[in-house]
């Protein structure tokens, strides 16, 4: 296990590429959308990759880490559970993450969405497991060429840049919420030991 000083010099290391380009992606951009060259659409694909595999790494030590009956905890009524918010990000290595820079998605929408009832704790890691190597199998295989311009993503245009904040933040932000479950709960996140 590493500790938490190298864990956070690997993720800066990882992320700071990601933080350079597409500032110097935004940083010129007008209002709207611009394209990136091959170069810097690479470097952002490299940086988005391991920005997931520190993802993949955190919620798979919480996953570990929580005890089975804690699984079905929520902190209120209207809140997700443990295992909802795990499943969430297992159907966003399936379906968020490939979708968001054109790759296909390994489930359907139903298929996604029947993903929440499930709360074992040995199936939730397993497809927690399955979504994040899916992502990484469908960046992996994407051409940085296919992310130079701009895509519309839920109604909107966007660079490749905030497709990619937009994503990471949005997992980053139920990673958050996954920390305060388990600090709830008495958890020590694995990577604070």
């Amino acid at each position: 296990m590493r500790a938490a000083s190298q864990v956070r010099k690997s993720f800066a290391g990882r992320v700071a590429p990601m933080l350079v380009v597409a500032g110097l992606a935004l940083s010129s951009a007008p209002a709207q959308a611009q394209d990136l060259n091959v170069d810097s659409a690479a470097a952002l694909k490299a940086a988005f990759m391991a920005d997931i595999e520190v993802m993949r790494e955190k919620f798979l030590g919480l996953a570990e880490a929580f005890p089975a009956e804690t699984y079905t905890w929520r902190p209120m009524e209207g809140v997700r559970s443990v295992s909802e918010v795990l499943m969430l990000i297992a159907s966003e290595g399936y379906g968020f993450v490939p979708m968001a820079v054109g790759a296909p998605t390994a489930l359907s929408r139903e298929e996604s969405q029947g993903l929440s009832a499930i709360t074992d704790k040995a199936e939730v890691i397993d497809h927690l497991t399955r979504g994040f190597d899916y992502a990484r199998e469908q960046l992996e295989a994407l051409d940085p060429a296919t992310l130079t311009s701009a895509r519309n993503l839920f109604g909107q245009e966007r660079t490749t840049p905030a497709i990619m904040f937009f994503v990471g933040g949005d997992m980053h932000e139920h990673l958050g919420q996954l920390i305060a479950y388990a600090r709830t709960n008495r958890i020590v996140p694995p990577w604070s030991r």
